[in-house]
Order: C-alpha cells, then sequence, then structure tokens
C-alpha cells in the first residue's frame, strides 16, 4: 500500500485523529482512490469508542473521523488543483471552519468502517469537502464541511 497522505505530508504532527506522531491517537490514514476522484479511509474501531448502545459507534468519534478524513481531502484536493504531488513544497495546510455531520443510522463497531471524500465546488482559501463514512456498501453517516487554508508553519 502506498504512504498515507498524512504520513507523506506532516509525519510529526500530533493531531489525536490523524496526525502519525501522536503516540494515543487514532493514526487515521488517507489515500487517493485508484480513479483519482476520491480520498478514501479504512478505519477498524476500538471498542472503547461504542455509544451507549451495543455494537453502534460513539458520535463524537463519527464526528472525528469525518472531520480529520475531510480536513486531508481539502488539502489532497488543494495539491492536486495546483498540480502538484502532496507534500511538495511549499506545503498546504488546512483547518475546520465549519462541520457539518448528519447520523443517518447506527455506525457499527464490529466491521471496518470506510470513508469517502471529495471536493464539492472550487478549490481556494475556503474548500467545500462531503464525505460518506459507513461499512462497506453502507452509509451511516454524511460530512458537509468547510475547510480553510492556513499558513502551515503555524504548526511548528
Amino acid at each position: 500500500m502506498p504512504e498515507s497522505l498524512q504520513d507523506i505530508c506532516f509525519p510529526d504532527w500530533h493531531c489525536y485523529g490523524c496526525g502519525p506522531a501522536h503516540p494515543e491517537g487514532l493514526h487515521i490514514k488517507s489515500y487517493w482512490s485508484e480513479d483519482g476522484r476520491f480520498v478514501v479511509c479504512r478505519f477498524d474501531p476500538p471498542a472503547r469508542f461504542t455509544s451507549g448502545f451495543r455494537n453502534a459507534m460513539y458520535g463524537g468519534m463519527i464526528a472525528s473521523l469525518i472531520d480529520c478524513h475531510s480536513n486531508w481531502t481539502a488539502m489532497a484536493f488543494g495539491y492536486k488543483a495546483e498540480g502538484r504531488e502532496p507534500g511538495t513544497l511549499p506545503l498546504i495546510a488546512s483547518v475546520t471552519g465549519s462541520l457539518g455531520v448528519k447520523y443517518l443510522k447506527p455506525t457499527p463497531m464490529d466491521r471496518t468502517i470506510h470513508l469517502r471524500a471529495w471536493v464539492e465546488g472550487q478549490v481556494g482559501r475556503k474548500t467545500r469537502v462531503h464525505c460518506e463514512l459507513g461499512p462497506e456498501g453502507e452509509i451511516t453517516a454524511l460530512g458537509d464541511s468547510t475547510f480553510v487554508r492556513i499558513d502551515p508553519s503555524l504548526f511548528e
């Protein structure tokens, strides 16, 4: 498997959800889909993220997954819009401007969760990202969020 966007661009990042260097983080990994239309991620939920209901993921975990993966989607599409490979200089970084999550039905804990995200509209200082989350062949939550491009030196 190729290197993830996280490992290529910010291997020392300490974000709890997507930072490769966070000692206790989720370490989600985002990749371009084979056809280059989406950014995809697979996540096997640890049991500690269950909700109060049997075999249902905690809603805050779903929001975290959508937030981090969608942010990486905004950055990946930023590189693509500039005709550059991820991680080339100058680095592209963004933060969450708004996070929208729609919960459609319970997200199971006993299966691998798939995320698929893409940019809606233009890539720019503010980029709108749509994200689908759920086990294979099913969508249990949707994201509709905006990410704001920032100076990557703010992470140093």
